[in-house]
């Protein structure tokens, strides 16, 4: 019955500088996609690294390596086999002489519709206007209304354009970091993808403002060293009362991100020591009466900070997110965040929506949480339709 703790995991694939290759790929396609879905993926990387012969990133890497690396995130979300099929050829109509018929041939109708859609997503232009920014909001999800995998694989190329952003000039490289953190973080936090925007937060807030990021990351670096035997002694004691109560559990130990620790400090005129919920745990159960137990259990053990306490199960936040959270006096009355949930909360509050698509092995089994999705894109058309402007339509599609 012993509880496990275990660092907090990583939904996204992580950024290495060693090349990421079609070997890998497959090697870790293998792990949840049935052969044939394997070897259809192979087969558009051959056709992409074909098409991509003798083209150059500005890092000076082989372009077929880009690709890649974007199919490798949405691996790391286990995104079906035409989702990555589709990532691995999402420049070639951009970038090369092939055109959408070629693909409907080798690759079927939905592949080619989704690398289509990825490349008319490219040609958005998101000025400084606000109107003008608007517009071209309404237009991006417009595009991927009938398939929101679309947007998923756009995010996932933003994601790596913005870890390899060394190669891009100065002044359009903050650009880019701007753009991500106005448009592309907002949508995948909209969509509850939590991880891919996290990162997507953190890369952009580090390019626009590389001073405050270090100045930050230094208090956190700090107070971890000053709180490292306290949170350690917090983690041993709520593991030996979980398992005195009979709850078999995953402990991982969490940090807030440097920046939505800057935002919450902006936001609520709030000194670095007053945010509370810097370190904290996250115990995964298996089902919501347990989770509802540990939290009686946890609240047993320390003192709850009072007006702390948020029920996102009973009251689920807009993008699907489930969890409770609550707010301790932990060891020598530090304060400590715990964060509780289940095994499937746990998996929609990393991947969001892209969590609606994972690959379960069979055509059947995701269409519940599919359905699902395609509600909340019926209700982004509907008020697309009833929206008198591009800036109504944006501030609309907010609280959705």
């Amino acid at each position: 019955m012993a509880s496990v703790v275990e660092p907090a995991s990583k939904h996204l694939a992580a950024h290495h500088p060693s090349r990421f290759l079609i070997s890998d790929l497959c090697a870790l396609l293998e792990t949840y996609l049935d052969p044939q879905h394997v070897k259809s993926v192979y087969h558009a990387y051959l056709f992409s690294a074909t098409a991509h012969e003798g083209q150059t990133r500005l890092t000076g890497e082989p372009y077929i390596y880009h690709p890649l690396a974007v199919a490798r995130v949405l691996a790391g979300m286990h995104m079906d086999a035409q989702t990555i099929a589709a990532a691995v050829l999402h420049d070639v109509i951009e970038d090369t002489e092939t055109v959408k018929g070629q693909i409907t041939h080798e690759f079927g109708q939905d592949v080619a519709e989704l690398v289509d859609g990825v490349s008319k997503l490219t040609h958005l232009e998101f000025g400084s206007k606000q109107e003008a920014q608007a517009e071209n909001f309404r237009k991006m999800m417009l595009a991927f209304a009938k398939d929101v995998r679309v947007i998923i694989i756009k995010l996932a190329d933003r994601l790596h354009n913005m870890r390899t952003l060394s190669g891009v000039e100065f002044e359009k490289r903050k650009r880019i970091a701007r753009e991500t953190l106005d448009i592309y973080a907002p949508i995948a936090q909209r969509l509850g993808m939590h991880e891919l925007c996290m990162e997507l937060e953190e890369l952009s807030f580090k390019t626009l403002w590389p001073r405050r990021y270090e100045v930050l990351q230094d208090s956190v670096k700090r107070t971890n060293v000053n709180r490292k035997r306290l949170l350690q002694e917090a983690e041993k004691n709520l593991c030996e009362r979980l398992d005195d109560a009979g709850i078999v559990s995953r402990i991982h130990g969490r940090e807030k991100n440097i920046y939505s620790i800057y935002r919450k400090m902006r936001e609520k005129h709030l000194q670095f020591s007053e945010v509370f919920d810097v370190f904290g745990f996250r115990i995964v159960v298996a089902d919501v009466d347990t989770c509802y137990r540990v939290l009686g259990v946890i609240h047993s053990l320390y003192k709850p900070v009072p007006g702390k306490f948020k029920d996102y199960i009973a009251i689920p936040k807009k993008n699907a997110y489930q969890s409770l959270h609550t707010v301790l006096f932990g060891p020598k009355g530090i304060p400590v965040e715990v964060q509780i949930r289940s095994e499937e909360m746990d998996q929609v509050a990393q991947s969001g929506i892209a969590a609606h698509w994972m690959y379960k092995g069979g055509e059947g089994d995701h269409a519940g949480p599919h359905t699902r999705a395609q509600e909340w894109l019926k209700t982004v058309s509907e008020i697309q339709h009833s929206s008198g402007s591009s800036l109504e339509f944006l501030e609309s599609v907010k609280t959705v």
